[in-house]
């Protein structure tokens, strides 16, 4: 019985492992995706529409934010790319915004997987639902600098609501873009995937 059972498990050890499918590897040339067209700065009391779904803790100013632009994305496969934000098509640019964009990434049904919110605020919450803070507390973010790559799916469509909000005094985004690149970082999300 005994060498039964050693032979059993030796046969088991042998036999081949049902491979993991290979995460998907971007190999074109970028792919840009415009999230945001630019906004000059103007006065909140001149925004008439509001996130009132949204609080935001504010020192001074109003918790309710006024709405600067709103745009949502076709939908979007990244098929394994990087993902990161820019201030131009040819992922050239930095970008800027006062005082968040708000990022509501939905699947093919349109039900939200992921919000974050990007820029200068200090906690946003949707009912219970405290957002997700993506990068530094600033107006300013170089060209790249902001990573979406760990928030999508590596091969599914999915679409970008992107919302650019105010809080106080002036409001104003520039041009926003998403742009897919074939260079994965080593060591990141889709190299794990692959082992």
């Amino acid at each position: 019985m005994r060498a039964a059972l050693l032979t059993a498990t030796l046969l088991l050890a042998a036999c081949p492992r049902p491979s993991r499918p290979l995460a998907p590897r971007y190999a074109g040339p970028p792919r840009a995706y415009q999230l945001l067209a630019e906004v000059p700065e103007a006065e909140i009391s001149s925004r008439g529409e509001k996130r009132a779904d949204l609080l935001v803790a504010v020192e001074s100013g109003q918790p309710v934010p006024a709405v600067v632009a709103t745009r949502t994305s076709e939908p979007i496969n990244r098929h394994g790319a990087r993902a990161r934000l820019y201030g131009d098509a040819a992922a050239a640019e930095g970008w800027s915004v006062d005082n968040f964009v708000l990022l509501e990434i939905g699947d093919k049904s349109g039900r939200i997987l992921r919000r974050v919110a990007i820029g200068f605020q200090q906690g946003v919450t949707l009912g219970t639902e405290q957002i997700d803070s993506l990068g530094p507390m600033r107006f300013t973010f170089e060209a790249g600098e902001i990573d979406l790559s760990p928030l999508l799916p590596a091969d599914e469509p999915v679409t970008i609501k992107a919302t650019a909000l105010d809080v106080g005094g002036v409001g104003k985004v520039s041009k926003l873009y998403l742009v897919l690149t074939a260079d994965a970082a080593p060591g990141g999300e889709d190299d794990l995937r692959e082992r």
